[in-house]
């Protein structure tokens, strides 16, 4: 008699998609903190927004920071996970990409934290946040293209890859974006990543001979 056969799963990039959203969610809780500062036009206006609520200023930085820097991990993960090949060589320039981006946005969220004058008034050099901004949309075009060569559905590939002329275009026409727009992106693909199921060779199951009358008495 014959063992019935079942499909058996594995989620290879589990881990990397949880700390990806993980990541994001800190990201973005902690960007929230005293977040009306960020749409405050006026320079007067932010300081004395920052002074009245500076504890949780510099809470939600350090919340930000620590989302900033971890992000990459999750992408360094997935990138580990994927198999040799051009996905595998895509995912790691992004991740590379990230890694090298985190540091100076974490920089500046410290400054941030330390002069509340200064980010108020917007002083100091514009170059870091730039930076940073530039390697993000890089790394979003190189996971993007590296989805799209994976077995992840391709909506995860697209929006990641259409999303980087877009925010591109934005950063050259203003010198700005708003961050969030890259860890929007990011938290969706970590959460397809988080939910996709590799399937392996069928295994045999073994059939109870009880089920199939053939016990003794």
């Amino acid at each position: 008699m014959h063992g019935k056969q079942a499909m058996q799963g594995n989620r290879p990039y589990q881990k990397a998609g949880a700390v990806i959203v993980a990541a994001s969610c800190c990201w973005g809780v902690g960007v929230s903190f005293v977040g009306k500062v960020h749409a405050t036009t006026d320079p007067a206006t932010r300081l004395a927004m920052l002074q009245r609520s500076r504890g949780s200023w510099i809470a939600g930085q350090f919340l930000t920071a620590a989302g900033t820097a971890a992000v990459p991990v999750g992408f360094a993960r997935f990138a580990q996970a994927i198999r040799s090949g051009p996905a595998k060589t895509l995912a790691t320039g992004a991740a590379a990409a990230l890694i090298a981006g985190a540091p100076l946005f974490v920089v500046a969220l410290a400054d941030r934290a330390s002069d509340l004058e200064k980010f108020a008034y917007r002083r100091g050099p514009s170059w870091p946040f730039l930076t940073y901004s530039g390697l993000h949309i890089g790394a979003l075009a190189a996971l993007g293209a590296g989805l799209l060569l994976s077995p992840l559905k391709p909506w995860t590939g697209i929006t990641a890859a259409a999303s980087a002329p877009v925010f591109g275009a934005i950063l050259a026409g203003t010198k700005d974006i708003p961050p969030f727009v890259f860890y929007l992106v990011e938290t969706a693909v970590g959460a397809q990543l988080m939910r996709y199921e590799e399937r392996t060779a069928p295994i045999t199951e073994e059939a109870d001979p009880g089920t199939l009358g053939l016990a003794h008495p």
